[in-house]
């Protein structure tokens, strides 16, 4: 059985001669020429990707970057004690990121096209879970160069392991003044690359190759303290931002939760809602369809918040008798939101089909009602919301007209009696105007 899982295993079977391995490594660490204007057109590629928030182009560019090439060859010349190697891919991989940096601020600064997408956003706050990609890719990427079938296993790390969407996101930061863009992006480009370093000294060392020359003890153990200072700087942050991103996550969930039990189980439409984790005190902003909201019961939700276990947090509801501003408030916020497009068409729609519920066609009910009144000179229909005492609240259809003389009882009722088949309200007022 021990040999069965020994073979099963084993990392030397179908493994490439040592020799050829490095020297193909070593031929892909060199910027000049070919391999920089592929890179170029790599990052531009990339930067388009992020400024129209498209995937599929991003991992084009993924697929095309030779940003790999020094990367790994970093961690085998700290696998095999090759100082020399490792001063020649490191200085590649610092001229590939200078000009990665450079054309991708330039893009974005000259592109008239400067909003925050979600692509862009998605690269900006880097946690552990991105180490255990790049660790996990990184490790797949080096088992596969050191095979003799190099297989399929290349592209979907170019893919896991991202390099340039980072990096131009970087640039996008440099080019708009955001340097907590900047600082974000770049630190999950470090992170990248440190880590399929790391899991390339690790899968070198498995392998057992070489080394280059006799190194002494002393050197060995400066290599393995400085390989471990490099990945505790690299962790430290990283635990911070996942910790950050799962309070944020629950976070959201409780806001889930009191939205669904305080408002969308008791029938209330939710047509916009907003988080600020971040912001001191957190707030959570809402909208409704038609619901107004007194302050007294803005008050009693507020006190609700600490039932919710809520700390620290404030509710605010966006209130409006005019929809079409209320419309138009929440199309500001979602301008300047990651809202799922999806959504914010639904809510949009929503509106739209309320604002137009109520609404009249004056002219055509006017005509209709002057052949069966004669009458009747003049007449108009809208929606009116009154208020009372106690913060109570009704909305009635008035309609109001203009007639030689006023109707008698039975042509009133008669009148009334139309406008409710016509308009299908629940409560029809009409009002003669002298």
């Amino acid at each position: 059985m021990s040999n069965f899982l020994s073979n099963l295993f084993n990392l030397h079977v179908g493994e490439d001669d040592n020799k050829k391995t490095l020297e193909n490594v070593k031929n892909n660490i060199s910027f000049t020429g070919a391999n920089l204007w592929i890179l170029a057109c790599a990052i531009i590629v990339a930067s388009v990707g992020l400024n129209v928030n498209s995937t599929a182009v991003i991992i084009g560019a993924m697929l095309i970057s030779p940003l790999m090439g020094p990367i790994v060859a970093s961690g085998f010349a700290l696998g095999i004690y090759d100082f020399e190697l490792l001063k020649k891919a490191l200085r590649n991989l610092l001229t590939a990121t200078i000009v990665s940096l450079i054309v991708s601020t330039i893009y974005f600064f000259i592109s008239p096209f400067k909003e925050v997408q979600s692509e862009i956003l998605a690269r900006t706050s880097p946690n552990i879970y991105d180490i255990l990609i790049a660790f996990f890719g990184g490790l797949v990427g080096v088992i596969a160069v050191t095979r003799v079938e190099k297989g399929n296993p290349i592209p979907g790390v170019a893919i896991a392991t991202a390099l340039m969407p980072p990096l131009c996101t970087a640039g996008y930061g440099l080019a708009t003044g955001q340097i907590r863009f900047f600082l974000g992006a770049f630190f999950l480009y470090c992170i990248n690359c440190v880590f399929i370093c790391i899991a390339t000294f690790v899968i070198v060392k498995y392998l057992k190759y070489p080394a280059k020359a006799q190194v002494d003890i002393k050197h060995q153990k400066q290599v393995r303290y400085g390989v471990t200072a490099i990945v505790l700087l690299m962790l430290l942050p990283s635990f911070y931002f996942a910790y950050n991103l799962f309070k944020q996550q629950q976070f959201s969930q409780s806001v889930n939760e009191f939205v669904e039990k305080e408002f969308t189980d008791k029938g209330n439409t939710i047509i916009y809602k907003k988080t600020y984790y971040n912001s001191k005190p957190r707030k959570i902003e809402l909208a409704f369809l038609s619901r107004q909201f007194s302050n007294e019961e803005l008050n009693t939700y507020n006190r609700k918040l600490n039932e919710y276990g809520f700390s620290n947090t404030i509710l605010t509801i966006k209130q409006s008798n005019n929809l079409q501003t209320l419309k138009n408030d929440i199309l500001n916020e979602v301008s300047k939101a990651d809202i799922i497009v999806t959504e914010k068409d639904k809510r949009i729609s929503e509106l739209e089909n309320k604002i137009a519920s109520d609404t009249f066609d004056n002219k055509q009910i006017f005509n209709e009602a002057k052949a069966i009144f004669p009458v009747i000179n003049a007449l108009s229909v809208s929606k009116h919301t009154f208020y009372f005492a106690k913060d109570s609240m009704s909305t009635n259809t008035i309609l109001l007209y203009k007639a030689s003389k006023e109707l008698d009882q039975a042509n009133k009722q008669k009148f009334l009696n139309w406008l409710k088949e016509k308009l299908p309200k629940d409560s029809i007022e009409v009002i003669y105007e002298n």
